[in-house]
């Protein structure tokens, strides 16, 4: 008994580990081009359900999908309605597996046929060159989770007979209660419903189970799936928690649907069964899986922007706080979590050149030291999350963002050091050149907040640092000339020498600032920085 218990146990474990090699796998072969497609497939919540199954159903993981969702709405990429049909569709994507269970698992039986397939994935896991040491990961993930599913089922084989229906609670209102807790319990601690319906598939065919018995085991486990979605609710970003409302109301709709189905697919069941037409109890099991997600999403799919309205009411925007969107769950996935890092570092170099205008303008803020500490630490905490991505240079444009994201904030820590600089900034006004020349640049910071960054945009800070720097040396000159004639005191000299030396610096940060974050955006292609200067 032990044995065969250990058996089971370790086929599980197996199924699980397949299932999270294949995704990987999976995930990695895919690359960008699965988030371009929800990027550019989900303009509705109907084009977002039909993408997110289908994303799902390739990647073999709903979270993969929830999460590269999550760093778009974190990105200002996708509206949440938009995102609310990719998380219902990813619900229908993940019944793929069972059909995948049934079919390669129970009817073909490939574990005999799997087991060189294993040795054949890890040789390319090993030796082989490029992508197709990804294709040996998920070669070996889905072998082992065949593997694992003829081990579960040799391990259930010696309770045919000692294991029966009769243990279970019967097939009543009540009875399916009982199962439906029992299933969201197991997906819970496997935290894995494909993991609990293959269970439930093998119980099934041992004959542990009836099938209307397993049918609330599996409704069971789809409404386990909340737990998960529920923990997200507990902190992160506003997103985050927005999209673990939206899973764990919907499951539970769903849910609730289902149960008052099991008694209607139960006498379907027991119909066709008595028909000369038959009734396959594990086709059935993963049919009427995939049945009622369907079913739930066309039932919410038409009230998509009232589901969307109530989640935001649940989960409301918080205040302006610019690194909101950082959340460490996004760290899974180094394309979503760039995707929320590029848009707070955008809005901290917005914040950024709006502090700088006040500075530069009149009246001076009271309270300047303020608006610099708050900038301080969104940069400081932008810094931590950006360093916790992890990118190579085999991962192009992905890589050259994370590049560039540092540089931008390279280049927002130094101009920060300078606009603590307040007597410079007071120098500004005391010279008519130079406040001439503050008041260009003050006017460049004011249409470049105004609107969306563009590359015309950071084209003029680059006119107006070589505007500076060209300028620089004459107005040396001269200055110095006055302050010979007496004209103007030697202190007073220095100080506007230094003032214009603040003032080029100042306009070359932030010209690489709006550089890099173009480049992050893709709208520039990376470049070497000018000769003799700073990235």
């Amino acid at each position: 008994m032990y044995t065969s218990v250990l058996t089971a146990l370790g086929g599980l474990g197996l199924f699980l580990l397949g299932m999270q090699l294949m995704t990987n796998g999976l995930r990695s072969l895919a690359g960008n081009r699965l988030r371009q497609v929800l990027k550019t497939s989900t303009k509705t919540p109907r084009s977002g359900a039909v993408t997110g199954a289908i994303v799902t159903a390739l990647l073999q993981s709903s979270s993969a999908t929830t999460v590269a969702t999550v760093g778009f709405v974190s990105a200002g990429l996708m509206t949440f309605p938009q995102a609310l049909g990719v998380i219902f569709g990813a619900n229908i994507g993940t019944t793929f597996t069972g059909w995948m269970v049934v079919i390669f698992g129970f009817k073909l039986k490939l574990d005999v046929i799997v087991l060189p397939l294993v040795f054949i994935g890890v040789l390319l896991k090993i030796f082989g060159p490029g992508t197709w040491k990804t294709f040996g990961t998920v070669l070996a993930g889905f072998s082992l989770l065949f593997i694992g599913i003829s081990a579960l089922q040799d391990g259930m084989a010696f309770f045919e007979g000692s294991v029966s229906p009769d243990i279970f609670p019967g097939d009543t209102w009540f009875g399916r209660f009982e199962l439906v807790l029992i299933g969201a319990a197991i997906t819970i601690v496997a935290q894995s419903s494909s993991a609990g319906v293959a269970t439930a598939l093998v119980a099934l065919t041992a004959g542990a189970i009836t099938f209307p018995q397993a049918a609330a085991l599996v409704v069971g486990m789809n409404v386990g799936t909340t737990a998960t979605a529920a923990l997200a609710t507990v902190g992160g970003s506003v997103a985050t928690r927005r999209t673990g409302y939206a899973h764990v109301i919907y499951n539970l709709l769903t849910g609730v649907i289902a149960f008052f189905l099991l008694p209607l697919v139960g006498h379907i069941a027991r119909h066709l069964q008595a028909s000369p037409i038959g009734f396959d109890p594990q086709i059935g099991l993963v049919a009427f899986h995939s049945l009622f997600n369907i079913l739930g999403v066309l039932i919410v799919i038409g009230v998509t922007p009232q589901f969307a309205r109530l989640v935001m009411f649940l989960v409301p925007a918080r205040g302006p706080d610019l690194t909101a969107r950082l959340d460490q769950r996004l760290l899974k996935d180094p394309a979503a979590a760039l995707d929320a890092a590029r848009v707070t570092v955008r809005d901290i170099n917005r914040s950024a050149m709006t502090s700088l205008s006040r500075f530069l303008g009149k009246p001076k803020p009271a309270h300047p030291e303020r608006e610099l500490e708050t900038l301080q630490q969104a940069i400081e905490t932008t810094q931590s999350f950006a360093s916790e991505i992890h990118t190579q240079p085999a991962d192009g444009p992905l890589y050259d963002e994370h590049r560039a994201l540092f540089h931008n904030l390279d280049h927002l820590e130094r101009l920060l050091h300078r606009c603590r600089q307040s007597e410079r900034i007071a120098t500004l006004d005391a010279d008519p050149v130079l406040h001439k020349k503050a008041t260009k640049l003050r006017n460049a910071l004011d249409a470049a907040t105004a609107a969306d960054l563009t590359p015309e945009t950071s084209v003029h800070f680059n006119l107006l640092r070589k505007e500076l720097r060209e300028s620089r040396h004459s107005y040396r000159s001269e200055t110095i000339d006055r302050a010979s004639r007496d004209e103007i005191a030697t202190d007073d000299a220095m100080a506007r020498l230094d003032a214009m030396r603040w003032l080029h610096r100042v306009t070359y940060h932030i010209w690489r600032m709006s550089h890099h974050q173009l480049v992050a955006e893709g709208a520039f292609p990376p470049a070497p920085p000018p000769r003799g200067s700073q990235a």
